[in-house]
């Protein structure tokens, strides 16, 4: 359940951020405007064909779309999902964003510094 939680909020924050309506993301993605309109809301329960048609037409790696929100964990309880445990050690986050090449690099750097650090 907490995936559809991810994966509709995602979607709406990004139709706001791309300025695309629900009736474009219909037609770029082959999926009914009644059933975005399902998701959206967090009725729909989408295949992930469904959800890969979508992610496809938004421009975004559907695992992106699965993976996070940014819902504060006390909201997640009153909207009917559970949190999943995180597999990131404490006072470390996890992140997702969009960078460019040579930041990634640098990112990637670091991420391996720090397993290199916790391996014995």
């Amino acid at each position: 359940m907490y995936y559809y939680l991810n994966f509709f909020t995602n979607v709406l924050r990004i139709l706001e951020e791309q300025r695309m309506s629900k009736q474009q993301l219909s037609e770029l993605s082959g999926v009914s405007l009644s059933f975005i309109s399902d998701i959206t809301t967090g009725k729909g329960n989408p295949s992930v064909g469904t959800m890969e048609q979508i992610a496809n037409a938004l421009r975004t790696p559907l695992p992106f779309l699965l993976e996070c929100n940014d819902l504060p964990q006390e909201v997640l309880p009153k909207l009917g999902a559970v949190a999943p445990v995180s597999s990131v050690a404490p006072g470390y986050a996890r992140v997702s964003v969009v960078l460019a090449d040579y930041q990634a690099f640098i990112v990637n750097n670091w991420a391996k510094e720090i397993s290199d650090q916790a391996s014995p």
